[in-house]
């Protein structure tokens, strides 16, 4: 292993916003994010795969009345993103490293308000749908801690998963489609994104690629 990414590691064991295992919240804070976390009653709101963490740390600077969790299982890049929100001085943005298939661990039904989810792994090949965390058993699994009425956001680069999206969403009786385009950055509904631009999205964007995005609301079953 790298000395940068064992730096990144030791980062994130001494960060007080970097929930993982080994840290006593890790199994202590389902149900308990406002309470015991963030301290106030504010919305939580989730980045999905947050990689570097750019939408947490955005949306975290720029919405200080709601709270960011942002969610990965790789290290170092949770550090980085870290980092970044100690930086800003940012008490409304937290890191929590786990699997997405592992989230009804840190998350009580109907805790979470929003959800982002920002351009993930498209797993384009048949054979993968099963790991693509827009299918039904990852849209099933956000539903549970989704409020009645939380939205849910996708951005992506890739067609093939926003068309696979768009169609799994719109055969779910409790997802209501809100917005949906396949150019983003010609779009109004850029304005939502406070202009915020990871960098795997600034190195297709530079090379031509569109972004597609689509915004959902939830509405659950009585």
């Amino acid at each position: 292993m790298s000395r940068r990414k064992l730096s990144r590691f030791r980062h994130n064991a001494e960060a007080g916003n970097v929930i993982e295992r080994g840290k006593e919240l890790y199994t202590t804070i389902k149900g308990k994010w406002n309470e015991v976390y963030f301290k106030n009653k504010n919305p939580l709101v989730l980045e999905l795969a947050c990689g570097k963490g750019e939408y947490t740390v955005g949306l975290g600077s720029r919405l200080p009345e709601r709270n960011f969790i942002g969610i990965d299982i790789k290290g170092d890049r949770i550090a980085r993103g870290s980092a970044r929100a100690g930086e800003l001085a940012l008490k409304n943005v937290a890191f929590l490293r786990t699997g997405i298939q592992f989230l009804d661990e840190f998350f009580e039904e109907n805790e979470v308000s929003e959800i982002w989810l920002v351009h993930p792994d498209p797993q384009p090949r048949d054979k993968e749908e099963k790991r693509r965390l827009t299918n039904t058993r990852f849209l099933n699994l956000y539903k549970t801690y989704l409020k009645d009425g939380g939205i849910f956001h996708l951005k992506t680069d890739s067609r093939f998963l926003f068309d696979y999206s768009l169609e799994v969403m719109k055969s779910d009786p409790e997802f209501e489609i809100l917005d949906a385009t396949t150019d983003l950055y010609n779009s109004p509904l850029m304005e939502g994104h406070f202009e915020i631009v990871t960098h795997y999205e600034r190195f297709f964007t530079e090379r031509g690629a569109t972004i597609n995005y689509l915004k959902a609301r939830l509405h659950k079953k009585k």
